[in-house]
């Protein structure tokens, strides 16, 4: 078995004929690994798990998980992978063990097995109490647990997460990512999921690629991603209403200087050593700093220089439309 459990070369969906939603991307996945895509709303990352989960057929380029291309082999493919969607999809009316049997029949399992893996992976997510429960009675993180329950039934040797913890609270999307953690650790699954959360892909992910505009525009693990900014960001500003460019990028260490606003944006290869160099260097010119900060790159700088952008602000009011939908399926459920 190739070292790549997952290995998309070129793949590309587009919709009616002009909606590039997935633009020529390459990508690996190496065993044993959690590999998130990172990326805002309408990013393509979706439609790249519905490409390699086999519902929707790529419109050029090709895939392979375990061996198995997308096309070529779907029902291979189907039969070693597990899912969790990003919305809930199990029934409301059917209790969370039900659920689980449930999916387990769609896979073909036999009861005789699936009963005590069903009730294995109930123990697993701590459903066991509840599993005589309607799913309507579920709180948010009930039913985030149980689909996972569902997508484990078939013991996938790959699964696929599609924002897992979209419009959960903190408490429960931490728990969440024990699981997740979890599952890498004991029983060595790989891990395909896509997220909008800075924080989680930190905390998570062994390698990110981060997608937009249905391109991935960088690939590498967290600190990777991090270090590839050019090391500490210091912040300052003086004042006198004069340019200082020039004067700070003569100290040692000093990578980039941007202005703007007033504020000026210093990177540095170590700033606890270069600060106050350039305090000192200031100082000699007459100079008064009112600021200074230093702080260390994060996945948030990261995307702001690979893609010129936030994504925070688009996806708060995505969440709140998600929190909206929810709440009118359940008012129409009742």
């Amino acid at each position: 078995m190739s070292e790549d459990v997952i290995k998309a070369e070129g793949l590309t969906k587009v919709f009616n004929r002009s909606l590039v939603a997935v633009d020529h991307i390459d990508f690996s996945v190496k065993q044993g690994e959690i590999f998130g895509f990172l990326g805002p709303n309408g990013a393509g990352k979706t439609t790249t798990i519905n490409m390699l989960i086999t519902v929707l057929r790529p419109t050029e380029g090709k895939a392979s998980i375990l061996g198995y291309e997308i096309v070529k082999k779907d029902t291979d493919v189907r039969n070693v992978i597990g899912v969790v969607p990003q919305e809930y999809t199990a029934d409301e009316d059917l209790t969370g063990f039900e659920n689980v049997i449930l999916c387990a029949d769609l896979y073909g399992i036999p009861r005789k097995i699936s009963k005590k893996r069903a009730m294995e992976l109930l123990e697993l997510v701590e459903l066991v109490s509840f599993k005589d429960k309607k799913v309507q009675t579920y709180s948010g993180g009930m039913r985030r647990r149980l689909e996972l329950a569902c997508g484990l039934i078939n013991r996938p040797k790959v699964l696929f997460l599609d924002e897992p913890t979209l419009g959960l609270d903190v408490q429960t999307r931490a728990a969440t990512w024990n699981y997740i953690r979890m599952l890498k650790k004991e029983f060595g699954m790989t891990l395909f999921m896509t997220t909008h959360y800075l924080e989680e892909a930190d905390a998570l992910c062994d390698r990110i690629a981060i997608i937009d505009h249905g391109k991935i525009v960088v690939t590498g693990s967290p600190e990777e991603l991090k270090n590839s900014l050019g090391g500490d960001i210091i912040t300052l500003s003086i004042q006198k209403d004069v340019d200082i460019t020039g004067l700070v990028k003569k100290i040692e260490h000093v990578k980039e200087v941007e202005k703007e606003n007033g504020m000026y944006m210093i990177k540095s290869e170590n700033g606890e050593v270069t600060a106050p160099r350039i305090i000192e260097a200031l100082r000699k010119e007459g100079h008064v700093v009112n600021r200074l900060s230093l702080t260390k790159p994060t996945l948030n700088e990261v995307y702001l220089q690979y893609t010129g952008k936030s994504m925070r602000d688009a996806e708060e009011s995505r969440e709140d439309v998600f929190v909206q939908r929810l709440a009118m399926r359940r008012a129409r459920g009742h």
